[in-house]
């Protein structure tokens, strides 16, 4: 481990979530690794790999408040929370089959910022956080409002739609690879402006 990372690691531990960002790229082949492992070719058919790693990345930012990672290793708490998020999809598209997908209420397209906020507020911070639910709703719509309109469109459908990066990838004419990127830097984006 290099100066670089164990600064990574230092600053990890105190909870710091660019910190977690950081980490999270630098161990995105492990993690992809780990998940592609678990995964298995029914459920690789239903989802991509790299859309569990972006599930879990939310789900890591918006526990690690409460998370002492002075007694875990860092990695092996992100394997498995990744681990969760592959039980979570097997449930999901395989568990639940008995339900009539029919009668499973889609969001529409048309659904407002402030749904997507409120969302996005929900999985993006904490009850212990220092604002009540409706300032982070007011915050996260503010910070949402200066994205550029194509990364907003790209959280909605990922986050209130729920579309896959492929789908949403063909929905707007780019690449899945480029799309995921294009999530990323919005969701990135939003971190920053909330931790200003």
């Amino acid at each position: 481990m290099n100066d670089h990372d164990t600064q990574i690691l230092g600053r990890l531990r105190t909870g710091e979530e660019t910190a977690l960002v950081e980490f999270l790229q630098i161990n995105q082949p492990a993690l992809l690794a780990f998940i592609r492992s678990r995964i298995g070719t029914q459920l690789q058919k239903k989802i991509e790999p790299e859309d569990i790693l972006q599930e879990a990345s939310m789900e890591a930012l918006r526990i690690l408040p409460q998370t002492d990672l002075s007694t875990w290793d860092p990695l092996h708490w992100l394997f498995q929370i990744c681990e969760r998020k592959v039980i979570d999809s097997h449930r999901k598209f395989f568990a639940s089959q008995k339900r009539d997908a029919s009668r499973e209420a889609a969001i529409p397209d048309g659904t407002d910022a402030a749904g997507l906020a409120n969302l996005l507020a929900a999985s993006m911070t904490t009850p212990s956080a220092a604002f009540s639910r409706d300032q982070k709703q007011l915050r996260m719509l503010a910070a949402l409002e200066t994205l550029p309109e194509d990364q907003r469109e790209v959280l909605r459908m990922r986050y209130l739609v729920g579309l896959t990066s492929k789908e949403i990838a063909k929905k707007i004419g780019k690449t899945d690879g480029a799309t995921r990127v294009k999530i990323s830097r919005a969701l990135s984006r939003l971190h920053e402006m909330l931790a200003e």
